[in-house]
């Protein structure tokens, strides 16, 4: 009797010790303790199948209070067995409880002997997983509001072909996708990088950067250049191609704040902040407009324009340059036209001067007649002709 009055001692003060620790996680980790308790009652439950078989219905229930548990055999009150597992007749109910009717679940203690022991480790058990999703759970939940922000990272080792990147707590991946060509990314250096993801899965969350996404950019500028992040300077529209050149349109609703010299600040040294981030990645920032025609003209900085012709059914136009400076307009491989074209939105053709002189460049595009119109002139005109030739045949 002593012997059993301290097993059930022991298992009294293992059950408070199990209570004060699950007041302890919830306070300092904020896991809710009905969510453990009814992980344990799940876990229990698996491990009385093994003992009772699969297809019995067991529950198992913790005492919220002092955390005792009791396993639980459900059998449905019938009048005939068909299924002695789950099933039992409505006198041997009644012996149990005499309010019991017809189709009522009840329920039969059948807690093992050793259940004290079996529940400590399920326990334990569920607290640890409980607990790490928890930890993963609080590390999403602070990683995740900064998708779509510049943060700095410590460059930690390359794996494969990706480089990790140190934030915090947590390593971010730079895919090759998002490595600008030709940078140089060394151990223990300290980079800015574009969050673009972040993601939760069995091992915690996993964050995605960039390095090439024109986002990256405009952050920068959110960060140096004060008007930018109070909104009163807009940025338009970017267009880069990373590690080389990027095109930024930008726009004041304010006529007494000049955006353009906000962006590139005094003696360019807003920009240049910006550049060298960049790793030397050239940046023209032009005046945005809702011309057209002045916003291709400025997008294609620092070649002058003399002509733009609009096509606006087709969105493209036909740029007419001086003719030293085609090649600028134009820019190496192209790259000139190809982000004036990605900032604004339209096809661009470009020529020289003379080539548009000689070849009627803009020709093309010269107003067309309506076709009804000339239609109605080619009838009045053959009705004339009719006319004349009647009255010829006449005479």
């Amino acid at each position: 009797m002593k012997r059993k009055e301290t097993k059930e001692s022991k298992q009294a003060a293992d059950n408070r010790e199990f209570m004060l620790a699950l007041d302890l996680i919830e306070k300092e980790k904020g896991i809710n303790k009905e969510v453990i308790f009814e992980a344990i009652e799940a876990s229990l439950v698996s491990a009385c199948k093994k003992n009772f078989g699969a297809t019995q219905n067991i529950k198992v229930t913790i005492d919220r209070e002092n955390g005792s548990v009791a396993c639980f055999a459900q059998k449905m009150v019938v009048e005939v067995i068909e299924d002695e597992q789950n099933e039992i007749l409505l006198g041997a109910a009644r012996v149990l409880n005499p309010n019991y009717v017809l189709g009522d679940i009840v329920d039969i203690e059948v807690t093992p002997k050793d259940f004290g022991r079996i529940s400590a480790q399920t326990g334990k058990q569920v607290v640890v997983q409980k607990f790490r999703e928890a930890e993963r759970e609080i590390l999403y939940n602070q990683y995740v509001t900064k998708e779509r922000e510049v943060v700095t990272g410590l460059i930690q080792r390359r794996d494969k072909r990706n480089v990790i990147i140190q934030m915090g707590k947590l390593d971010a991946i730079l895919a090759p996708n998002e490595q600008v060509p030709g940078e140089q990314y060394n151990f223990n250096d300290r980079l800015k990088i574009y969050v673009l993801e972040v993601k939760q899965n069995t091992k915690g969350p996993q964050i995605y950067v960039s390095r090439t996404h024109p986002e990256l950019v405009k952050r920068l500028f959110e960060q140096e250049v004060p008007e930018v992040y109070d909104g009163v300077v807009e940025i338009k529209s970017i267009a880069r191609e990373a590690g080389s050149r990027t095109k930024i349109a930008v726009f004041s609703k304010d006529e007494n704040v000049d955006a353009l010299g906000a962006c590139v600040g005094q003696n360019g040294y807003r920009v240049n902040v910006i550049v060298g981030e960049l790793g030397g990645e050239k940046i023209d920032v032009i005046n945005w407009s809702a011309d057209p025609k002045e916003f291709i003209a400025a997008a294609l900085s620092p070649s002058k324009v003399l002509d733009v012709v609009l096509n606006e059914e087709e969105q493209s136009a036909k740029i007419v340059v001086p003719d030293h400076q085609l090649s600028l307009a134009i820019g190496k491989e192209g790259q000139n036209a190809r982000l004036s074209a990605k900032l604004t939105g339209w096809r661009i053709d470009i020529k020289s001067e003379t080539q548009a002189r000689e070849t009627n460049f803009l020709a093309e595009d010269a107003p067309k007649a309506d076709m009804s119109e000339l239609m109605a002139e080619i009838s009045e005109d053959l009705e004339s002709i009719v006319e004349a030739v009647e009255e010829v045949t006449e005479v």
